[in-house]
């Protein structure tokens, strides 16, 4: 499994924006999809964002999209969300996740497509 360490949450006004960070602790980062995924209080952890292991690719939830940009460095192993225009409905703990198979395609917004996750970062967004 791939350690993953997630870092930049904290509080920000509507409007907002901030910038998490993923580091990665594998030699063969490059070969990873990488997805981030939020969790609001009180309710399930639903898919943000995906990056191709090919570093092309990229796709994100309807909710985001316009707003977050997903990017990695496979040089320095590691993968960010940048998110702007943030709402209070983006509020909750975001986690990044790397996928269980190398060079793996297919349905990247799916929990059990991946093996390994961060601790989580919390970003609230205050109105």
């Amino acid at each position: 499994q791939v350690q993953l360490v997630e870092s930049g949450g904290g509080l920000v006004q509507t409007g907002g924006s901030l910038r998490l960070s993923c580091a990665a602790s594998t030699r063969t980062f490059s070969s990873y999809g990488m997805g981030w995924f939020r969790q609001a209080p009180g309710k399930e952890r639903e898919f943000v964002a995906y990056i191709s292991w090919s570093n092309g690719p990229t796709y994100y939830a309807d909710s985001v999209k316009g707003r977050f940009t997903i990017s990695r460095d496979n040089a320095k192993s590691t993968v960010d969300l940048r998110m702007n225009s943030l709402k209070p409905e983006d509020t909750g703990v975001y986690y990044c996740a790397a996928r269980a198979r190398p060079f793996a395609g297919g349905n990247y917004r799916t929990e059990d497509e991946y093996a390994s996750w961060g601790q989580g970062t919390q970003v609230t967004v205050s109105s």
